[in-house]
């Protein structure tokens, strides 16, 4: 009991120690490594209003009705850890995220989807028999992100 105990802690201490990593913090206590990263995603998602409406897609994408999606993609040894999140509801952009992950070759291993007041998706996809090869984290993202797009661009013809 104690030594499976012992690897959690060390996965726990792993993984905020990445966390640490990529948010650029200087913290030493748990506590302070998760407050570091929620200001440091507060300043990439300003990054990105500030893009989006450098460049115009914010009429597109982002409106006080329909803001912008939330995607994050963890490497796995052997495939990838998917968050999705949206603050609506959104009928059919489940199956528009399932076809893109059937066409980069990723299974679903496991995931948790919420689709009442808002959208939210955790999926782990695993490679299908070798033929997600070559594809790292950002290439998932952005073809989860074109899904979505296209998702959009289709619900608001209806």
């Amino acid at each position: 009991m104690s030594s499976s105990r012992g690897r959690k802690k060390s996965s726990v201490y792993q993984k905020l120690q990445q966390l640490r990593s990529l948010t650029k913090s200087t913290a030493v206590n748990k506590t302070s490594i998760i407050v570091d990263a929620s200001r440091y995603i507060g300043e990439l998602k300003d990054k990105v209003d500030k893009l989006s409406q450098e460049t115009g897609t914010t009429s597109q994408v982002s409106t006080s009705q329909n803001p912008l999606p939330m995607v994050s993609v963890e490497t796995l040894e052997k495939g990838f850890l998917i968050n999705v999140l949206l603050e609506k509801n959104c009928p059919g952009l489940l199956v528009s995220v399932l076809e893109t992950f059937e066409q980069l070759g990723l299974d679903v291993l496991e995931a948790r989807v919420t689709c009442e007041d808002s959208f939210r998706l955790e999926a782990i996809g695993g490679e299908n028999q070798g033929n997600a090869e070559g594809i790292d984290a950002q290439m998932v993202k952005q073809a989860i992100l074109q899904a979505i797009r296209k998702w959009d661009e289709n619900s608001q013809q209806d």
